[in-house]
């Protein structure tokens, strides 16, 4: 990386924004902004390689505004995951290394009319049936072995297509970020391999930090955003953290090769080759996006099945159980936007790694029935720690265009976890807590402790405290399925 940028080159704005000048780096083209709190500012020190990607990302191509970075940021591939960059249409670039290998990794939360005592008795069981009925694991391979029809199905119409084939019902896809798939999808730009990958793996969880948890509200924190939100304290809850699986993962890998040689072809000077990019309107751009645009609609489809699968198994335990979709949001993705960056209206490919769409009340991109509240914002935790509903605001609109924060970010590696943490002695503590939890492996559990993470409550201090997206409702976990 060819900048050498430290904490001693942000300047503080306020309580919660930090901002590194043009000058900074060389060839930065916009200031860099970092949204943290004093206290979260320490990991960032601890992750050194997280300051030198926001200011290499500020270099690329027909950058606007900021390059930005959210509480839980952290090193990723190319740019910070947690990062967040618009680029203009005309002049910009698009890049597989602000999206993700993860394409629309996202979470979905489903509420009910459970109440938590009703659940809790049952829980180890209703664990134990969800780790069964929702295959999970590196490479698991799920019950629906997709023909290529569905697959195409997927790729196409995403959670609009799972619906059509009989895993939910409409109102699913109506509470999807884009109603649960993108327009422009060109299935014929997805690999062969890419293809071979995601076929077996549609209605999987996967690995790593994916999960399925089982939650309770334990706390309402704006009365009339949860009533349109139709949550109630004690209800229990589902959140489904996952994305596209090996379709989306080979699909960044494909165009990484084909970025590589697009940044010399159209003559791209870049600080780190991790942040290969093309021309948005390129032929190499608009492949890629289609491609994306795929991958992503595979994912929604992906949360879809698993979602009526998760139904299929609460109605085996509760016989009159309902569970509805709240809201759907994507965290890996490039999508073009409409926003207004210093007083000028603009066309927008913004980046959004390990980030989260935060659009405000009044938002035609948002369903009608939360217009007066603004769109639902989904902030999962950490296995045994909170996750919260929060709302978007006209705020994030004019600091982060239309951004917030994704989870709470990780301060360890797999490897550091793993040495640090005993997966015996975790699953010990959380069930001192009363919170139950079913994984493919004790390694597992080590390498998602919560004390990998920070705090979900810090994270979502800062953006409630900046006002780009404001507390709803808070929720603990009973009981999760993780891979």
């Amino acid at each position: 990386m060819r900048s050498n940028v430290s904490i001693k080159d942000f300047s503080k704005i306020n309580e919660y924004t930090w901002e590194i000048p043009k000058n900074a780096a060389e060839g930065m083209r916009v200031p860099g902004r970092l949204f943290v709190s004093e206290k979260l500012l320490k990991d960032v020190k601890n992750d050194a390689d997280v300051l030198n990607q926001i200011s290499n990302v500020a270099t690329m191509p027909g950058i606007v505004h900021y390059s930005m970075a959210m509480p839980d940021v952290h090193t990723g591939y190319g740019f910070p995951i947690g990062g967040v960059a618009g680029f203009n249409v005309d002049d910009g670039v698009i890049s597989p290394g602000g999206v993700g290998f993860d394409i629309n990794c996202g979470v979905r939360l489903l509420r009910s009319n459970l109440h938590v005592d009703d659940v809790r008795v049952h829980i180890r069981d209703l664990i134990e049936a969800l780790f069964r009925d929702v295959p999970s694991g590196v490479g698991s391979k799920g019950r629906l072995k997709a023909s290529d029809k569905e697959l195409d199905g997927a790729f196409q119409l995403g959670s609009r297509w799972a619906v059509e084939a009989g895993y939910g019902v409409k109102e699913d896809a109506e509470n999807c970020e884009e109603n649960g798939y993108i327009d422009g999808t060109d299935p014929s730009k997805v690999s062969h391999k890419a293809r071979q990958r995601g076929r077996p793996q549609l209605g999987t969880l996967g690995s790593g930090n994916h999960f399925l948890e089982v939650q309770y509200v334990d706390e309402i924190l704006d009365e009339h955003a949860a009533r349109v939100f139709g949550l109630e304290k004690g209800m229990i809850t589902v959140m489904i953290h996952c994305g596209s699986r090996g379709a989306g993962h080979q699909v960044c890998t494909d165009f990484i090769s084909v970025f590589e040689r697009a940044v010399k072809k159209y003559n791209i000077s870049l600080p780190d080759k991790q942040l290969g990019c093309a021309p948005i309107n390129s032929p190499e751009g608009q492949d890629y996006f289609a491609a994306m645009c795929a991958a992503a609609n595979y994912a929604w489809a992906n949360r879809q099945v698993i979602t009526h699968w998760v139904r299929e198994t609460f109605s085996r335990f509760f016989k009159d159980a309902e569970l509805g979709l709240v809201y759907d949001v994507c965290h890996n993705i490039a999508k073009i936007e409409d926003h207004v960056v210093g007083g000028e209206k603009m066309r927008l490919c913004v980046h959004r790694k390990g980030a989260t769409r935060a659009f405000p009340a009044g938002s035609p991109d948002i369903p009608a029935r939360y217009g007066d509240v603004g769109q639902p914002i989904i902030i999962p935790g950490s296995m045994g720690t909170a996750s919260y509903m929060l709302r978007g605001s006209e705020d994030a609109m004019k600091l982060t265009l239309g951004s917030t924060c994704h989870g709470s970010g990780r301060v360890m590696s797999r490897s550091a976890a793993k040495r640090k943490f005993y997966g015996e002695n975790v699953l010990r503590d959380l069930r001192a807590k009363n919170i139950f939890v079913k994984a493919t492996s004790n390694s597992m559990i080590a390498e998602e402790a919560p004390g990998v993470y920070k705090s979900s409550d810090e994270v979502v201090d800062v953006v409630d405290g900046l006002g780009i997206s404001l507390k709803v409702a808070r929720m603990l976990p009973i009981g999760v399925a993780k891979g």
